[in-house]
């Protein structure tokens, strides 16, 4: 299944907590759709990583400038088709970004129970965000039912059939 088998956005963020697999996720719809993929946490100015690495939670404060970021990579990209990382924890960062995005926005959000989360963060390696800062993290989510353009996907499958659901999903909340 690629961008010519079913319409899909040109903009589309792929959201959840960390160890949700927002990179491979989105990576891997990026190359199905034949968009650019961007990395949402490279992003990140230095102080925000910095925190992060020790442990600390970021601010709302902290994320705006990341979230402006974002929306102008968006907003940039549309037109050759962009999927993008982003946890987009709370709805008025969401809604931040639409604001920013130049036009229709989906989201795909991760999700997937503590437990299989915190599996994931403590198998991978390289990456500045610990997993003390999980229960952070999802004590700040807010949900994203019922708000338009979102795609709700479990992530206790193998990627492909994420990938397989998060594309049907964005074909059916399109139409």
């Amino acid at each position: 299944m690629n961008n010519r088998d079913i319409a899909i956005p040109d903009a589309i963020i792929v959201m959840g907590v960390s160890g949700s697999g927002k990179s491979s996720v989105a990576r891997r719809l990026a190359e199905r759709a034949g968009y650019d993929f961007i990395e949402g946490d490279g992003l990140h100015p230095a102080a925000n990583v910095d925190k992060m690495s020790r442990g600390i939670p970021l601010e709302d404060d902290d994320r705006w400038p990341w979230l402006a970021l974002i929306g102008t990579e968006i907003a940039s990209h549309r037109q050759e088709g962009v999927v993008i990382t982003c946890s987009a924890l709370k709805k008025a960062y969401r809604d931040r970004l639409r604001e920013a995005a130049g036009g229709p926005l989906a989201f795909i959000f991760l999700e997937g129970s503590e437990a299989l989360l915190s599996a994931r963060m403590g198998h991978r390696a390289g990456h500045f965000m610990p997993l003390s800062l999980l229960k952070s993290q999802l004590a700040t989510l807010e949900r994203p039912d019922g708000e338009p353009g979102v795609v709700v996907v479990d992530i206790d499958h193998p990627l492909e059939a994420i990938c397989d659901a998060a594309l049907s999903g964005l074909a059916g909340a399109f139409d």
